[in-house]
């Protein structure tokens, strides 16, 4: 089925940020992977929130309180169904970021029902977000991890799948990696999980701002992922989760919002999601969540992966056209479990210093070790440059892209 191309030119006129120079270079972003840019209808829903309705939810009865509470629990609705939530209202938990959402899930789910010689199972591609928070508890209590490697050309070795999984609990594991652009076979990997009796928990940060995800198709038990990544406001992250699931997890953190009752020798959790919700949430954070979501979603996903797709081949054939045997690009050949996530290594330059070197030519890239440092040992690189697509983007910024590089690479010699 083919799908209409996107207007980029129109589009871009939606994200403020977009209007600046910077070193009287036209700004070219090329780090959405770190942190989307936010189009004006998100900037002026959060605005308008705060002159006309700001007040805290679930509590007051004045007509802005009730205002507040309503597009507060709205939003936990649009965000639901974004994903294909069988229960929105009851299986949308709103967190801080991703990462605060895969330690929730660590600190109940995980420590409730795991014990000493349990199994999880993570990969060598996961951001320390999810690798950090299963370490930590496996120290606490005895558990031991495994890894499904990654092979030569970044993708996801299944071929001892079976073997990995004996006596695992949970499978943590990413839809879409952060530094190779690798698409998972996050279906595949779960149905294998469930036939051995484990939970899977899908990091889906980079993957549910850039591709349709339905988390029924890809036989999640967990998801997470955050607002700034899909043209949200920072401070806001989402956790689905089955229902079954939440109604069993114990709550995260204690306080006010997240009880039925309390005396002053014990207390009842009110029932998910706001059992999860201690204290006042990021209200007007949610209402520029559920904004960035109708936004994606007018757009189509179908339609910016497609574009995204054609970008990153785009980008893969003239960096090797230009640069060729001198640039090095991680991460899977151009194809369809591709997305557009380019972490590239230039001669001997090191990432600091090309990051450097574009941001003379406006062009905005993350250099470093993107939370994923022991990808980075496996790769066998320290850092790199990492480049990453959006709707916005187009062909022109990838000629200025290789632009700079070229110009680092004289510099640097």
């Amino acid at each position: 089925m083919t799908t209409t191309p996107l207007n980029v030119e129109a589009l871009r006129k939606d994200f403020p940020l977009l209007a600046r120079t910077v070193h009287d270079r036209p700004i070219v972003y090329l780090d959405s992977a770190s942190s989307a840019l936010q189009p004006r209808a998100v900037i002026d829903a959060m605005a308008r929130y705060y002159e006309t309705t700001h007040a805290n939810v679930h509590r007051g009865v004045y007509a802005t309180a009730e205002e507040a509470t309503h597009l507060y629990e709205q939003a936990r609705v649009v965000v639901g169904r974004f994903i294909g939530a069988p229960a929105p209202a009851d299986e949308i938990v709103f967190t801080k970021n991703t990462t605060e959402s895969i330690n929730l899930v660590a600190h109940t789910w995980a420590r409730t029902n795991l014990k000493a010689g349990d199994h999880i199972l993570l990969t060598e591609m996961e951001h320390h977000a999810n690798i950090v928070p299963w370490l930590m508890l496996a120290e606490d209590v005895g558990l031991e991890l495994r890894y499904i490697p990654v092979d030569g050309e970044g993708r996801l070795d299944l071929s001892d799948l079976a073997t990995l999984m004996a006596g695992v609990k949970l499978v943590g594991v990413s839809a879409m990696s952060n530094v190779l652009g690798t698409i998972n076979p996050i279906a595949e990997i779960a149905g294998v999980a469930h036939s051995a009796g484990a939970v899977v928990l899908v990091d889906g940060a980079q993957l549910v701002p850039h591709a349709p995800v339905d988390v029924t198709t890809l036989g999640a038990d967990f998801l997470a992922f955050s607002g700034h990544k899909m043209m949200g406001p920072t401070g806001i992250g989402v956790l689905w989760a089955r229902r079954e699931l939440l109604n069993a997890m114990p709550p995260f953190l204690g306080g006010g919002g997240m009880i039925l009752d309390v005396k002053l020798d014990s207390f009842r959790p009110a029932p998910p999601p706001g059992r999860f919700e201690a204290g006042t949430p990021p209200i007007a954070e949610a209402v520029g969540l559920s904004t960035a979501v109708d936004y994606l979603s007018d757009i189509g996903l179908d339609r910016i992966r497609a574009h995204e797709l054609d970008l990153t081949n785009y980008a893969l054939a003239r960096l090797d056209e230009k640069l060729g045997s001198d640039c090095r690009i991680f991460g899977p050949p151009a194809g369809a479990d591709r997305g557009g996530v380019m972490s590239l290594a230039y001669r001997d330059v090191h990432a600091h210093d090309l990051a450097q070197v574009l941001d003379q030519f406006g062009v905005c890239v993350r250099p470093g070790h993107h939370c994923a440092k022991p990808l980075m040992r496996k790769l066998g690189v320290q850092a790199t440059a990492r480049a990453s697509l959006s709707l916005f983007s187009d062909e022109h910024d990838i000629e200025v892209l290789i632009e700079g590089l070229v110009e680092a690479g004289r510099l640097f010699g």
